[in-house]
């Protein structure tokens, strides 16, 4: 049975404004619930094979530009060929399930021959391999052999490989920011310095509010979706 499609956790959506009451209300009535969420990307950090931790890569490959739910349908219906499967064959397994079946296609098979050639497919390790975390996410936002991870995806995928301090800011995350007034706008920030400075203003109001960073961005995605999921 696949988890990331059955342990979806629904919440009361809440279209009140946000305010920082109001964050450590949801933080306190969810806090169990996002800490096992949290969890589980822990043990695929831990235990996860490589095979996994390409799978989570695909995933995020799959979110840029649309929702959870369709890079969880899209995930699902390539999974026979994350392996080995050709452009043609992912495409034809994506039509109808995703909005970009070529491109999405092309994302996958471009970048399993680079991380093939380039580690072995040894994810895991060359992830590892880093001693500066934003060293980390750099070397996937600008390795021109990967694919479709922008900052935002860089830092789900990571997320959910269990690696800690990332913010995931997705439009839902953003408008919550621009409710509290951190941010002017909730546009996405388009470039490395504009996405580290919206991050440290993240950052600023977790220490602020009192909660852990990693749980922070699964409040503030749960009080806009009305669910905790991936």
């Amino acid at each position: 049975m696949n988890l990331r499609l059955v342990k979806r956790i629904f919440v009361k959506n809440n279209s009140e404004p946000v305010t920082a009451e109001k964050i450590k209300a949801v933080h306190f009535e969810r806090s169990k619930a996002i800490k096992d969420r949290l969890a589980e990307f822990e043990n695929i950090g831990k235990y996860g094979s490589d095979a996994r931790f390409w799978e989570e890569m695909v995933y995020c490959f799959f979110t840029g530009g649309c929702s959870a739910k369709m890079g969880l349908r899209s995930v699902e219906a390539v999974k026979p060929l994350l392996a080995d499967g050709s452009w043609v064959e992912i495409r034809d397994a994506l039509s109808g399930v995703h909005r970009y079946p070529n491109a999405r296609a092309r994302y996958v098979v471009e970048s399993r021959e680079f991380l093939r050639e380039h580690c072995d497919l040894k994810i895991r390790s060359k992830l590892e391999s880093f001693d500066c975390d934003l060293s980390r996410r750099d070397w996937l936002v600008k390795e021109k052999g990967i694919k479709g991870l922008g900052y935002k995806e860089a830092s789900h995928f990571l997320r959910n490989v269990g690696f800690k301090g990332y913010a995931i800011l997705d439009k839902h995350v953003l408008r919550c920011l621009a409710e509290l007034k951190i941010i002017a706008d909730p546009k996405p920030p388009n470039t490395r310095l504009k996405y580290l400075s919206v991050e440290d203003s993240f950052k600023a109001l977790t220490e602020a509010v009192g909660i852990d960073f990693d749980e922070m961005d699964l409040v503030l995605w749960s009080m806009k979706t009305g669910e905790i999921l991936k």
